[in-house]
């Protein structure tokens, strides 16, 4: 289980860019990065300059692991343009050293303040897992996964893959996230064959502001940073998620007030995309990055009506996914939240993610351990 705030590569021995390294693209493995003609530094890693045609590699190998063609050497819709920082869930956290032939190894980018590990970042390194065991033209359609233990942010992942079925049409892929010899976590994703039907129909996407016309979430942090009257305590924790490597691009369309403490419908809305160019590539990958996407501030959809409340315990039981239609996860989705149940130490979630076009994308289900302090909370200010 983990707190709701809170890809592909044969390259062996892949770790997590940090701050430091924001101006390069790592490149790890030995005999790869020596056969590409790279200079190996004190430390063993492997850098390329974003610009340069290993880093450029990089991304092929990525696309090619999950089944795609890759770009090929010319120019052409798939290349990001000069410069442009590859998103760091391709060229990190996503990104799993195969093992064995279906057993993976992933490690962690970013690390919750709880110490747990981020929810979404195991469902999309599962994603990952299972998508390299079946072919190119397969794309995944659902998900069910099950948290059972709480993360160690210590150790890597181990995923292991089984190979549950493989029909004409639909195939199943099980994985079990491992660490320290336990399960922390199952999942059985279900791939399909493209297949045509006459029988169509999607709900009416939400009509809001444009994310052009709203702020990022870090704009509104700096924003509340700039109240004099803030209580040191709270600028502390803002600072704090300030400061967060979160790969993730964030426009709430409707912000809540951070120093009210009246309930709010169970109701939220926000712009999301991932950090950094992903361009166009095998299908699975983006589902694997909206699948990291899709948990974070998911669960705290069902705390709106509750916020006099501290919160002392928050996290995830279970997630699924449904992917409905092609999208890219680079850019800007629409995400609809909301929660239409809460009771007996537990809270459920809904959610949609809607491409720019009003076309439905996905659709996401959560249930979570939501407890808190009988006395509720004061005011902020």
């Amino acid at each position: 289980m983990w707190p709701v705030r809170g890809v592909l590569s044969r390259l062996p021995g892949s770790e997590p860019t940090g701050p430091g390294f924001s101006a390069t693209a790592r490149v790890t493995g030995g005999s790869a990065a020596q056969s590409a003609g790279l200079p190996r530094p004190a430390g063993g890693r492997y850098f390329a300059p974003l610009g340069s045609r290993r880093c450029q590699w990089r991304r092929f190998w990525v696309a090619e692991e999950m089944g795609a063609a890759g770009d090929g050497g010319g120019p052409g819709p798939g290349r990001p343009p000069p410069g442009d920082l590859r998103s760091v869930l391709i060229t990190s956290v996503l990104n799993l050293e195969r093992l064995e032939l279906d057993l993976f190894r992933g490690r962690h980018h970013w690390v919750p303040a709880t110490q747990r590990l981020f929810g979404g970042q195991i469902v999309g390194q599962a994603l990952v897992a299972a998508a390299r065991a079946v072919s190119r033209d397969e794309q995944v359609h659902s998900l069910h996964c099950y948290f059972v233990r709480a993360g160690d942010p210590k150790v890597p992942v181990l995923y292991e893959v089984e190979r549950t079925r493989t029909g004409k049409s639909f195939s199943v892929r099980s994985v079990k996230a491992i660490q320290h010899g336990k399960p922390i976590f199952t999942c059985q994703a279900s791939f399909q064959l493209s297949q045509g039907s006459p029988v169509q129909h999607q709900f009416t996407m939400p009509t809001v502001p444009p994310p052009e016309e709203l702020l990022t979430q870090e704009e509104l942090i700096q924003k509340f940073l700039q109240n004099p009257n803030l209580a040191e305590r709270y600028r502390k924790h803002l600072n704090k998620i300030q400061a967060e490597d979160v790969p993730i691009d964030i426009k709430p369309v409707n912000p809540p007030d951070i120093f009210c403490l009246e309930p709010q419908e169970p109701k939220q809305l926000f712009w999301v995309r991932a950090r950094g160019y992903i361009g166009e590539t095998d299908m699975k990958v983006h589902c694997c990055v909206a699948a990291y996407i899709s948990d974070y501030a998911f669960l705290g959809t069902a705390l709106l009506p509750h916020r006099q409340y501290h919160i002392k315990f928050l996290v995830s039981l279970d997630h699924s996914m449904w992917f409905h239609a092609p999208f890219r996860a680079d850019h800007w989705m629409l995400y609809e939240c909301e929660s239409p149940w809460a009771g007996g130490c537990r809270g459920l979630v809904q959610g949609r993610l809607w491409r720019r076009d009003g076309v439905l994308a996905v659709t996401c289900a959560q249930e979570g351990v939501i407890r808190v302090e009988q006395k509720p909370n004061q005011s902020k200010l």
